[in-house]
């Protein structure tokens, strides 16, 4: 091509837990930074895809990157219910107008989740790339990346051309997947790439923690997936994994294929990854040892003792942050030496910060709970203001966390929102030191794996889950579904599977 390839970059993205009593609201998108434009928006995430995706992008001394208005991911992280109508169509409709006004484009890189879920929207990531589509018209191209775990069909590829998926949970592919979507972008727009798909749903619903793709069989599910792309060119396998805490119609596993102008080559692979699927479904859904609290705060004790420390204690079911179901047990077992990092709290966040306290004042306030049922009753802790400083992960503004001594050795991180601690470094970041403590309790499903598994960090690493199923349960039948029949999914029904994919080209 003799001009330059413009290509218009735009993001929405949301983990929804559509089960959250709060909505996702215009407000929560805006805070310093959010909405992002031009080269702003160009710099966010550059470990994540929109880095990889950019770097690669420029390597191309033709390419021009237009970064159109975009909200970032909102303040309450994954810890907010649906998003609103009004929130949805105000930043879609900054980012349509935007698109309108540019003279020529010639691709379209949309950053997506897959979770995202909005009032009165069934498929928000397809009405975006419609509603894109419609603007730029059929000759433009529009990539895309996902998360793992998105409720994506075939409604978003019947508009857009292509996508690609993150493989690993925790997500280390991230820059990797952003930088695949310029890529062969950018070949599309040239004509060396000729992208054509096939799809295919899989009955299949589970929790997010059983999906830890570092041990078998979800890793063996990933590596068959990598060997499909190694040794065909230009194959590309999307694993959606699915989230089941988004009440939506599409919820549940999904496959997509993409191959450059062959479709029997992608029916070929589709097939093969959906009949391991299914024929590996029970052992999928079964790859994790789960501990109720009190029990998993005994076993917490018994390996410091036996000198198995620093232990880690992983509440992978709260999904407001606010959740005290751990810390009132490690209260009741008068645990020690003992790091809890966090627990949602913006009143004793606000009250701290009005009273006007500082480190070595005395600290005496309930903490968390009763956000809703699964949050539990509010603890109250008595000790001493550590420290008061801002986050140490992403979307923190101002001194907004708060270290508190308690009990014997025990420090308590408050935040405002649900935190996912994922590596250790976050957590020393705050003044903290390793060595002063024996337990460290997150609330995370897997994420945390990268930082304290991996690594080898934590040599005792233990799941637990409250004493009834919550909101974040691996129970799912307790959740209070609309949009979907858990029936119709394996395991809580006896579907028929058939591996008919459908696609265009």
């Amino acid at each position: 091509m003799s001009q330059t390839i413009r290509i218009a970059v735009l993001q929405f993205a949301h983990e929804t837990v559509t089960f959250l009593p709060n909505d996702t609201t215009r407000r929560d998108f805006i805070y310093p930074g959010s909405p992002a434009s031009g080269e702003a928006l160009l710099a966010t995430d550059p470990k994540g895809y929109m880095g990889g995706f950019v770097q690669v992008a420029r390597e191309y001394d033709d390419v021009e990157l237009i970064g159109i208005t975009s909200p970032l991911w909102p303040l309450t992280g994954t810890g907010s219910g649906w998003i609103t109508q009004d929130a949805y169509e105000h930043f879609l409709g900054i980012m349509i107008a935007e698109l309108r006004a540019q003279p020529r484009l010639d691709g379209v890189y949309l950053a997506l989740h897959g979770a995202l879920a909005v009032r009165g929207v069934p498929r928000p990531e397809a009405d975006i790339a419609r509603r894109v589509r419609e603007i730029v018209g059929s000759n433009v191209f529009i990539s895309s990346t996902f998360d793992p775990h998105g409720n994506e069909d075939e409604a978003f590829l019947q508009q857009a051309d292509m996508a690609f998926c993150v493989k690993y949970f925790p997500h280390y592919d991230m820059h990797l997947q952003g930088e695949r979507a310029a890529r062969m972008l950018v070949r599309a727009i040239r004509g060396s790439f000729r992208p054509v798909h096939r799809t295919l749903r899989i009955p299949i619903i589970a929790p997010t923690v059983v999906m830890w793709t570092g041990a078998s069989p979800w890793s063996d599910l990933i590596q068959r997936a990598l060997i499909w792309e190694a040794r065909e060119p230009d194959v590309f396998v999307n694993v959606f994994f699915g989230f089941p805490w988004s009440d939506v119609p599409d919820a549940g596993m999904g496959l997509q294929v993409l191959t450059h102008d062959d479709p029997e080559l992608a029916e070929r692979v589709i097939r093969d990854m959906a009949e391991w699927i299914w024929r590996r479904r029970e052992a999928l859904l079964n790859t994790v040892r789960i501990h109720p609290m009190q029990q998993g705060v005994a076993l917490a004790r018994e390996a410091v003792e036996a000198g198995a420390s620093p232990v880690l204690l992983a509440d992978y079911s709260d999904r407001s942050g606010y959740a005290t179901w751990l810390l009132q047990e490690i209260v009741a077992q008068k645990l020690e030496r003992t790091l809890i990092a966090t627990i949602a709290s913006p009143d004793a966040i606000r009250a701290v910060s009005a009273a006007g306290a500082r480190p070595g004042d005395a600290f005496d306030a309930e903490v968390g709970g009763l956000f809703d049922e699964s949050a539990g009753e509010a603890v109250r802790i008595v000790g001493t203001i550590r420290d008061i400083g801002a986050a140490t992960t992403a979307r923190g503004q101002g001194n907004e966390w708060i270290c508190v001594n308690f009990g014997s050795g025990n420090v308590l991180v408050l935040s405002p929102y649900l935190v996912q601690i994922i590596e250790p470094s976050e957590l020393w970041q705050l003044g903290l030191k390793p060595e002063e403590f024996d337990v460290i309790a997150i609330k995370s499903r897997a994420h945390f794996r990268r930082g304290f598994d991996d690594s080898g960090f934590a040599p005792t690493i233990l799941l637990v889950e409250p004493p009834q199923p919550f909101m974040g349960t691996v129970h799912l039948e307790a959740l209070p579904y609309a949009n979907l029949t858990l029936t119709d999914y394996y395991p809580y029904g006896s579907p028929r599977f058939q591996p008919e994919t459908s696609g265009h080209l």
